[in-house]
């Protein structure tokens, strides 16, 4: 008989005592409730069915199509035309819901959802906002929920459609999943028949738009992308649920929407508090915009996940910059709250304290990922932290209650910047400790050298740019960032284990370019300077600009701020294939990862790959967690683009993931991967 966790077996105990008290949701008992697995967002789960000594015999125990290959349009008459997997969206109309074709939904591919797991369903949405909900065992469709939010057009950041989840709440009588759309909105559906909760908003649905300054529905940016949308999960803590925003940074404009944060009543989504992240006039922090540039500027929210401590009663907001990203004479000073840690009070929306990351940011900094809440215990102090992982390969680290830093965080001086009217910040927070875990800044000794004829090309390649040391800001010649806007760190977030105390950062090795220039005229623009097109540097062959790794995990202790281990996220078989490298027998240099995240276990570290399978293809990944050392790995039938979670349920744990489809015109899938 398959050995079975205490904790699993204490899933029927849990079921017999919910008639005296009603169950917690937890990963404790088998489920996965919130997209982090906890309001902590730790991506942990305590199950241990699946093991090191059996990991590698996990098998897809189901497979589920998303439903965006199925969706209905409404026609002028108020009828439904239902379209098939070839009869979607016109891409290069961006996606205006008359004009349809014959051709791959451009955002059918895009599903990055982590599944919730509660009472046996998993709760997911897709890239297009259509929520549904699976039997855990089996993988039944138990009932789908269509707003039909692309009817409005492309979502922000032009035919990026993203969804990464959904929220789930219940009181013990009612259960309910919400979701952001694509248009903006706040639905609430019935968590057992998929259908909106007529009590909640209008119909199951809140205009997220209302009430803030200069958001009119329909607003498009300079690329005809709907500029205000939802794309990652809201978090419910107590009775409020707080939805992220997504506010396009692709403007013309200095005038812009604010992206405040707002709870709404889980019954009623009558708003309940709103924190103003650009503070109005003579409010905290609005010293910090120059000439009352915070009465106009916009974006400034949190467009990834939250996390929160429900017993100090605190949510926990990672914020990004303001529009536009790469130009800030229009903003000058710090500009608080971007790119800063905010706690507030959950039940009032007070700021209760707080820590810019980045001041006045110039390179889309944002903070990517939710904090990750751990206890730890540092020179024998016990201390309720908080480690925010960031894009630009540091991890800031706190006392959650108070928001003293663990570790020292000193202002070093930064580059100045010489584009016409800008005021680049002169210092910027460097923690003292952990030790950043990627590359940082661009100098000729971080270029590729397998060969000098490939350090060589290597230099002539960045001639012309401007290049220095992480916060060298953006230039009208081309400034190359590293990391660039892709991270280090991004969405994809870090787990925590624990009983150790160690965080676990996937991150990549990613450099971009950021090029400055006066507006055309035909674009219409009141801003002095705006992002360019320009060119990139340009290695023969396709060689890596860098030397490796090119991604990577990182283990750090986080009673001592120590790395423990660091390993390649992958061989990095395409790059080690080069015809310029293939004889120089090179160990494993990563570039094989994806934006899925990490998943930690009582026993393992799970991470998923885009190569390396038995057939050279996608696989899921076994780490040891106290080494790094990779134990196994299982095929996936395509390539990772959520997050994995893990659950149980009629004592059998499975581990599921979204992934794309097998081919460019097939549908993505959410696999539940199994024990023979």
């Amino acid at each position: 008989m398959r050995r079975v966790t205490t904790l699993l077996l204490s899933l029927g105990l849990a079921t017999v005592l919910g008639a005296q008290a009603p169950v917690v949701h937890s990963t404790a008992l088998g489920e996965w409730p919130t997209y982090g697995g906890d309001l902590a967002s730790s991506k942990y789960s305590p199950l241990d069915q699946i093991n090191a000594t059996n990991f590698g015999t996990l098998k897809p125990a189901w497979r589920a199509k998303s439903p965006d290959g199925f969706l209905s349009l409404t026609l002028p008459d108020g009828s439904e035309w239902f379209a098939d997997s070839k009869l979607i969206f016109d891409e290069l109309n961006h996606l205006d819901p008359k004009r349809w074709r014959d051709g791959q939904p451009p955002f059918v591919q895009n599903f990055k959802a982590t599944p919730l797991m509660v009472n046996g369903t998993l709760y997911v949405n897709t890239a297009a906002s259509v929520g549904a909900a699976f039997d855990a065992r089996t993988g039944a469709l138990k009932w789908v929920y269509n707003p039909k939010s692309y009817e409005a057009g492309t979502t922000t950041l032009t035919l990026r459609w993203n969804q990464r989840g959904v929220a789930y709440w219940s009181d013990g009588k009612q259960e309910r999943i919400y979701w952001g759309t694509g248009d903006g909105y706040l639905v609430a559906v019935d968590a057992r028949t998929g259908k909106p909760v007529a009590g909640f908003g209008q119909n199951g649905k809140v205009d997220l738009m209302q009430g803030l300054p200069r958001a009119k529905r329909g607003t498009r940016d300079f690329l005809n992308a709907l500029t205000f949308s939802v794309q990652s999960p809201p978090i419910v803590v107590k009775d409020v649920v707080i939805t992220p925003a997504s506010i396009s940074s692709l403007v013309k404009d200095k005038e812009q929407i604010p992206g405040w944060i707002r709870a709404f009543d889980v019954r009623t989504g009558q708003v309940r508090w709103t924190f103003q992240t650009l503070p109005s006039k003579g409010e905290f922090g609005s010293e910090t915009w120059s000439d009352g540039s915070n009465e106009y500027a916009g974006k400034v929210t949190v467009w990834t996940m939250m996390s929160a401590d429900e017993e100090l009663g605190h949510v926990y907001l990672p914020t990004n910059t303001t529009a536009p990203d790469f130009y800030g004479a229009h903003r000058l000073g710090d500009n608080l709250f971007a790119e800063s840690i905010v706690a507030l009070d959950v039940a009032t929306g007070k700021r209760v304290w707080h820590f810019q990351t980045v001041h006045h940011g110039l390179w889309d900094y944002d903070n990517p990922a939710a904090p990750n809440l751990l206890d730890i215990t540092v020179a024998g102090r016990r201390v309720k932290a908080l480690a925010q992982i960031t894009k630009q390969g540091y991890v800031y680290t706190f006392d959650r209650v108070t928001g003293i830093a663990v570790w020292p965080i000193v202002e070093r001086p930064v580059p100045a910047s010489d584009v016409p009217g800008e005021k680049a910040s002169p210092t910027q927070p460097i923690p003292s400790r952990p030790a950043p875990y990627e590359y940082q800044g661009v100098a000729v000794e971080d270029l590729a050298d397998f060969t000098p004829e490939i350090r060589a090309a290597a230099i002539k390649a960045i001639q012309g740019f401007h290049y220095g040391p992480l916060f060298t800001p953006p230039s009208v010649q081309g400034t190359i960032v590293r990391p660039g806007t892709t991270g280090g760190g991004n969405w994809q977030g870090a787990a925590v284990d624990p009983e150790s105390g160690f965080l676990y950062v996937p991150s990549r090795n990613a450099y971009g370019v950021v090029k400055l220039g006066v507006p055309e005229a035909a674009v219409g623009s009141n801003l002095l300077y705006m992002q360019q097109p320009g060119r990139s540097p340009q290695m023969p062959d396709g060689l890596p600009l860098f030397k490796p790794p090119y991604s990577r995990i990182t283990a750090i202790n986080m009673n001592t701020g120590d790395h423990v281990w660091m390993t390649p996220a992958g061989n990095g078989d395409r790059i080690r294939n080069n015809p310029r490298l293939k004889g120089l027998n090179l160990p494993p240099v990563g570039g094989d990862s994806t934006f899925s995240g990490p998943l930690l276990t009582k026993t393992l570290l799970m991470y998923a790959l885009t190569t390396g399978g038995t057939n050279g293809g996608p696989r899921l990944v076994a780490y040891d967690k106290a080494t790094g050392q990779e134990i196994a790995s299982v095929d996936l039938p395509g390539v990772a683009i959520g997050t994995p979670m893990t659950y149980a349920v009629a004592g059998q744990q499975f581990v599921a993931i979204t992934v794309q489809g097998a081919t460019p015109t097939s549908l993505p899938e959410l696999v539940a991967l199994a024990l023979p």
